[in-house]
């Protein structure tokens, strides 16, 4: 090859984001030999052709892959690539979760602060219980508190809730014992989610707070720590209070209004509630609607929702029909099981000129 085509290590460092040295131990070490190697120098050149397989040999590396991981995925076709990353990655996870849990038994055993008993549930019903919360939450820059599940215990009951700021999500699971202590904080939801397969596995669960987390305590498989983030969580128990009044209400299969949700082409639309029930309709089309049978009561109403808020709200819901209470084209409507069940969704319209 001409020397004009090649590069000394210097620039081709520059290129690739390699240091000298580690492009100097990856020769040698047979992931990424130089093009030429002068004979009398020892200079060491490398071809533009090259600075691919430099750059993702550093991004392998820092994703904290082996060596020989390295060289499989380097000289691997695509689908097997794919195939080894994401078995790395799946690896990493794993560990890093394992090393989490691990830390927080360590910080525990050194505090030797004894945990304080929050409550008593059995774990498939709080299993059940985090899952659907859960898909009330959001990531949102500066509002890490989105992001968590809230858990507060009184005497009378244990409540779950999460928000996403248009839509909340509040469980009241029954506790296996009444709860003894009057506690609350918002747990790191996906550390929960992690937990949610060892927690379903067993009979019953007893949460344990401490210092900057929650211990979900179970028999004869591996108790699970969780975070508790700083952040102040909503006030949620304010925006609850000051619903408004019920002026309309629309009893409805939850089957049959998803279903009429997923037809229809956009990401927003419309519930047209009267007497004769509920006409769903695109909010960005001409679409004629979807009439879905109802029992309908009050007043009639034009309301209008993202799809994102309102399906997974109808979805998460609890038994074959859904109840909605509304207050008006512009106020938060309130979904729950018609029949069974203490899941109840809060969900945000949108304004018919489709700004939140």
């Amino acid at each position: 090859m001409p020397n004009s085509e090649l590069m000394p290590i210097g620039a081709f460092a520059r290129r690739s984001g390699l240091t000298s040295s580690a492009l100097r131990f990856y020769a040698d070490s047979g992931l990424l030999p130089p093009a030429e190697v002068d004979p009398v120098s020892g200079y060491r050149y490398y071809s533009a052709v090259q600075v691919t397989r430099a750059t993702v040999l550093r991004q392998l590396r820092e994703m904290a892959m082996p060596l020989a991981a390295v060289e499989a995925v380097l000289d691997a076709k695509a689908d097997d690539a794919s195939r080894l990353l994401d078995e790395h990655v799946s690896k990493v996870v794993g560990d890093a979760a394992a090393a989490q849990q691990k830390a927080a038994a360590i910080k525990f055993a050194l505090g030797d602060v004894p945990g304080l008993p929050i409550a008593v549930l059995k774990g498939p019903v709080l299993a059940h219980a985090v899952e659907q919360v859960l898909t009330a939450t959001a990531r949102e820059p500066g509002m890490p508190a989105l992001a968590g599940l809230r858990i507060e215990a009184n005497p009378e009951a244990v409540t779950l809730t999460a928000t996403d700021r248009y839509r909340l999500s509040t469980r009241t699971p029954v506790p296996s014992e009444p709860p003894v202590q009057t506690w609350g904080g918002t747990v790191d939801g996906d550390e929960l989610r992690t937990a949610v397969a060892e927690i379903r596995r067993s009979a019953v669960v007893r949460l344990e707070a401490v210092p900057h987390g929650i211990w979900l305590r179970v028999a004869d498989r591996e108790d699970r720590h969780c975070r508790l983030l700083s952040e102040e969580f909503p006030d949620h128990h304010l925006m609850l209070a000051s619903l408004g009044e019920v002026t309309t209400r629309a009893t409805v299969s939850k089957e049959v209004l998803l279903r009429a949700l997923e037809e229809l082409p956009g990401a927003r639309m419309a519930l047209h509630i009267a007497d004769q029930g509920v006409n769903v309709v695109s909010a960005d089309d001409e679409h004629p609607g979807i009439p879905v049978p109802a029992t309908t009561a009050g007043q009639a109403l034009q309301i209008q929702f993202e799809l994102t808020t309102l399906h997974p709200a109808l979805s998460t819901a609890i038994g074959p029909d859904v109840m909605l209470d509304l207050r008006g084209d512009d106020q938060p409507v309130t979904i729950r099981s018609a029949d069974r069940g203490d899941l109840t969704t809060v969900a945000m319209p949108i304004k018919a000129d489709h700004s939140a």
